[in-house]
């Protein structure tokens, strides 16, 4: 199947501002048809395209060689947001079949088979392969490769970056998923050395998310 997301910059621009605006047209307003999108996803995603479409722009004009892999770094952590947010908020009802193929996203013949809730937590290891960089490996606890289980879709990681310890959480305010192992999280070298609370949990193929871990915490390197 081909990729959703398209190839060409432009095309890809053009498109992540129409996801962006359809995802805002169907979540606001009096009665909005899409209530389960939390507004701090919708941010995320939004600001996804303001730091995507900054770095862009400078490129539609004579630039050089390092404005162009600035670009090319700045497409690959927006695909990193768009595709968590589409798996987790845009496969399933109330998303109809319909809206997904306003979006240009495919639609399956036929809906996964129903899961139960996953009743454990994922085993979870940060790493820290290079600077600026935190890599989490994850699996279940009677696995003895890393990955996720079959009867999952993958692993949800919430996280913040704080001085001070979360009270719960619903203080982790970022969202990240993974299908496979490890899921890598990209920081700025201002945000080097600063502390990442984060907790974990398992969801299926239908949406239908597990227990959290207990807060976790790592420095970025």
């Amino acid at each position: 199947m081909a990729d959703y997301v398209p190839a060409n910059d432009g095309a890809f621009n053009n498109w992540f501002k129409f996801l962006n605006q359809y995802v805002a047209a169907k979540c606001t307003g009096q009665s909005p048809e899409w209530t389960h999108i939390p507004e701090a996803a919708r941010t995320v995603l939004t600001d996804a395209y303001a730091a995507w479409y900054t770095v862009y722009s400078v490129t539609l004009s004579p630039h050089t060689p390092v404005d162009t892999e600035a670009k090319n770094d700045a497409k690959k952590a927006a695909k990193a947001v768009i595709r968590p947010f589409v798996n987790q908020y845009l496969r399933f009802p109330p998303v109809t079949d319909e809206d997904r193929t306003a979006l240009g996203i495919p639609n399956h013949d036929t809906m996964p088979t129903p899961v139960p809730k996953p009743k454990d937590i994922p085993e979870v290891e940060a790493q820290t392969p290079k600077p600026r960089v935190l890599s989490f490996r994850f699996r279940r606890d009677t696995m003895k490769r890393w990955g996720k289980p079959d009867d999952v879709h993958g692993m949800e990681l919430v996280w913040v970056i704080s001085d001070t310890p979360p009270e719960e959480t619903d203080d982790l305010i970022h969202s990240s998923f993974a299908t496979k192992s490890p899921l890598v999280l990209d920081f700025k070298e201002s945000e080097r050395g600063r502390k990442v609370y984060y907790a974990v949990r398992w969801e299926t193929g239908t949406v239908k998310k597990g227990d959290f871990s207990d807060i976790l915490q790592v420095f970025v390197p």
